[in-house]
């Protein structure tokens, strides 16, 4: 195992349920490496398996196959309080009757440290969480991005070797989760803590992590730093799932090493890099990123033609929404360059254009 591994997990399954009928397989088989000093990321939606992983990392379950690993040693039969390592949960579970910097030297004490010590450690977290003025502060007398940053500290303060946060912003306003998005990265570099951050908002996962994992039903399936698993995702689950997608079937007329020639419903044909074995006459679908592609009305385009149903003005966009004779409408973003947008008559015909070079194929 390499030096720079902090956290592995080997093969690891996680059955839940007393008997054969009951049983529910929370995790399959699911292998991954977090380096240390990593801002890893376990990214999916409800019931994935994410939080499962998350405990047992924590120690709080364990693994029904599989080992979970510690900077080389196997940790999967320890206890919650014999691993180096710290949770920050959705309920930040503060002690109300505390002051701010009581909070934050709890563990210390509990520990046995001295007050010098405590008081030492105490004085640096309250500086690295941008705190020293609200120190005497009971926590019911300080706001939730505040006790957020209370919760982090006292994770921090014991320098635990890998720090767990379960989707600790799902509580605060959008404003103040992204300031806290920011926040976090900061802390997680000033401090050369490992941070393992479990959620379900694709903004935060990119915004935060160096890596990302995608789950869903128990697997991971795709590994990778942000703009690979928005640029390149493996297939169409992470493909649907991190941003806006439009999805459309095609069919591989020619192909070699690097290209692949496809013909799209409308009879229009064009080349595109190819991903390997590819055979001439496979049923391919290709995603389309909403801000890859622009509305045009040059014939002589390469486009996609439709009718446009629909503008949606977001602030530093606008999407077009355009009728092209499938199930779901080609969606395009186009950015408000001076805070102007082209304004286009609904029911207009409208041709869609798109670099093939930005066009991701996934096999069916």
């Amino acid at each position: 195992m390499s030096d720079d591994v902090a956290v592995e997990a080997r093969g690891v399954s996680k059955i839940f349920g007393a008997s054969t009928d009951q049983e529910v397989r929370a995790l399959d088989h699911v292998s991954v490496s977090i380096a240390q000093n990593e801002f890893f990321t376990l990214l999916g939606p409800s019931g994935c398996g994410k939080t499962t992983l998350l405990r047992l990392i924590a120690g709080f379950e364990h693994p029904t196959d599989g080992a979970i690993l510690l900077e080389g040693k196997d940790i999967s039969a320890l206890p919650p309080f014999q691993r180096p390592v710290n949770t920050v949960f959705q309920n930040y579970a503060l002690f109300p009757h505390m002051t701010v910097a009581q909070n934050i030297g709890f563990g210390l004490e509990m520990q046995g440290q001295s007050k010098d010590e405590v008081a030492n450690t105490v004085g640096a977290m309250l500086v690295l969480v941008k705190m020293e003025n609200l120190k005497n502060r009971r926590i019911d007398q300080i706001s939730g991005g505040q006790q957020q940053r209370v919760a982090l500290a006292r994770a921090l303060a014991p320098r635990p070797k890998v720090l767990l946060l379960d989707e600790p912003l799902s509580a605060l306003d959008l404003k103040l989760r992204k300031e806290m998005q920011v926040e976090l990265k900061r802390l997680q570099h000033e401090t050369g803590i490992t941070f393992i951050f479990v959620t379900h908002d694709q903004e935060e996962a990119l915004t935060m992590s160096d890596r990302v994992a995608v789950m869903n039903e128990g697997r991971i399936l795709q590994v990778g730093a942000p703009h690979e698993i928005y640029n390149r995702p493996h297939d169409r689950f992470v493909a649907d799932f991190i941003g806006d997608t439009n999805f459309m079937p095609a069919e591989v007329i020619e192909h070699d090493e690097s290209e692949v020639r496809i013909r799209l419903p409308s009879g229009i044909e064009i080349t595109v890099p190819a991903p390997p074995g590819l055979p001439q006459g496979s049923e391919v679908t290709l995603a389309i990123r909403p801000e890859q592609a622009r509305i045009v009305t040059d014939s002589d385009a390469i486009s996609i033609q439709g009718s446009l149903t629909d503008e949606i003005y977001i602030g530093t966009d606008t999407q077009y929404r355009v009728d092209i004779g499938m199930t779901s409408p080609f969606v395009v973003r186009v950015q408000n360059a001076n805070g102007e947008r082209a304004r286009i008559p609904l029911g207009s015909r409208v041709g869609i254009a798109v670099d093939p070079r930005t066009i991701q194929i996934l096999q069916d």
